[in-house]
């Protein structure tokens, strides 16, 4: 994970606090039990945070979360779960068909830091490791 660290070492976040928001998911996604991560590192498109339940076998991640770098100045979030593994009761996601790794999708957009969404998110994630083992 020194991709990760170097990542969150160069990363000044601004006013809109994307990286507080990034490190706070990592931060919760590393409290779940049963996991193995992979981050994929694309400088000036993306920065990939993949976590994986050791009990699935047909999909490689249950979640994505992605800091868009197309703006290093201004980074946002893009945190994409495979459309049968999560609900979305408030229809805050948007709904991407084939947008996980060619599998639908329900994607969330985070362009600042906002604790309701934060609290939304972690429980997206927490249902997604939950239905993710196969």
């Amino acid at each position: 994970m020194k991709e990760l660290d170097a990542l969150l070492n160069d990363w000044k976040d601004n006013d809109n606090q994307t990286r507080k928001a990034f490190t706070e998911l990592v931060d919760y996604v590393n409290t779940l039990p049963d996991i193995t991560l992979d981050f994929v590192s694309r400088p000036g498109v993306s920065y990939s945070f993949r976590p994986r339940h050791t009990a699935q076998t047909k999909r490689p991640l249950f979640a994505m979360v992605d800091v868009i770098d197309d703006d290093p100045d201004d980074r946002w979030l893009s945190v994409c779960f495979y459309g049968d593994l999560v609900t979305d009761p408030q229809e805050i996601g948007d709904w991407v068909p084939e947008g996980l790794l060619g599998e639908d999708a329900c994607c969330f957009d985070m362009y600042e830091y906002d604790a309701q969404e934060m609290a939304h998110l972690k429980e997206r994630i927490s249902e997604a490791h939950r239905n993710a083992p196969e």
